[in-house]
């Protein structure tokens, strides 16, 4: 029996968490979400990006950097390269030089050659993706996912930007913005956000609620404090009730801790900073 008990609770520990289970319940549906942030602000009309193989070294340029500079890394790169097979055959350096104006160079030139070669192994020399527009979807995001270097939100992307099929990906901005709503448990990993979201929308409103989030994460829910005043969804956010203790969620922010240690210390005289 203890052995059965101790089982129970640690398969209680391994459960994973549900949609407001945590210190916020959700005060708001997803599908309401979209209608104010887009009656706000309206959505630009979506359209095809590249062909998958380009959404995805796009996507891998993209991380940890803004869209402009990894929109130049890109063009860095056609301009530099006639095709994609020049990218795999040249020299690391050569590729690192293209795209260093989209960050993290070092890191981000292996991986795309990595990333390149298992793709032309796994479509072949014409570079041919049109079987991702057949394939069941479960079965096209683990095709993308078993790539090097791909996540989740990166086959999300393609999925959605480049095939044009229903998948919502969850980038940094969407993710803090929904759990901050309560539509994700505060301790959803980044890979579980992305089957969680879906499940409470319909798919078409996936790319909506994706760009829609973005921009308002970009403009007004931002990290580490959001701008509570200007929110359309502020009075169905339970994160809003707590923004004046320094930050959502309760949680008392660096930068708001700073604020008030300024307040309460006096102002040293300005002078030559001592030497240790």
């Amino acid at each position: 029996m203890a052995g059965e008990g101790a089982t129970q609770k640690a398969s209680k520990r391994r459960r994973p968490p549900t949609i407001g289970t945590g210190k916020f319940k959700p005060l708001i549906s997803a599908a309401e979400v979209v209608d104010r942030l887009v009656a706000e602000a309206p959505l630009p009309e979506w359209r095809p990006h590249q062909d998958p193989v380009g959404e995805l070294v796009l996507t891998l340029l993209s991380q940890n950097t803004s869209d402009t500079n990894s929109g130049r890394a890109y063009q860095q790169i056609l301009a530099r390269f006639p095709d994609w097979d020049a990218v795999i055959a040249a020299h690391v350096n050569e590729v690192e030089d293209a795209i260093r104006v989209g960050g993290l160079a070092k890191t981000k030139a292996p991986r795309m050659q990595a990333l390149l070669a298992e793709l032309r192994g796994r479509l072949g020399d014409d570079w041919d993706a049109s079987l991702l527009r057949t394939m069941p979807m479960p079965e096209a995001k683990e095709w993308l996912i078993s790539l090097p270097g791909v996540g989740p939100k990166t086959a999300a992307c393609v999925m959605l930007f480049s095939l044009g099929r229903p998948a919502l990906p969850v980038d940094t901005h969407v993710e803090r913005v929904s759990k901050r709503l309560g539509l994700l448990h505060a301790k959803v990993s980044s890979f579980n956000a992305h089957d969680l979201l879906e499940g409470q929308m319909d798919s078409e409103l996936y790319y909506d609620y994706h760009v829609a989030v973005i921009r308002h994460g970009r403009r007004v829910c931002k990290a580490p404090l959001p701008i509570c005043d200007r929110c359309v969804l502020a009075d169905s956010c339970p994160s809003a009730f707590f923004a004046e203790r320094g930050g959502p969620d309760g949680a008392t922010g660096k930068r708001a801790r700073a604020k008030r240690a300024a307040k309460r210390s006096p102002k040293k005289p300005a002078g030559r900073p001592l030497r240790s």
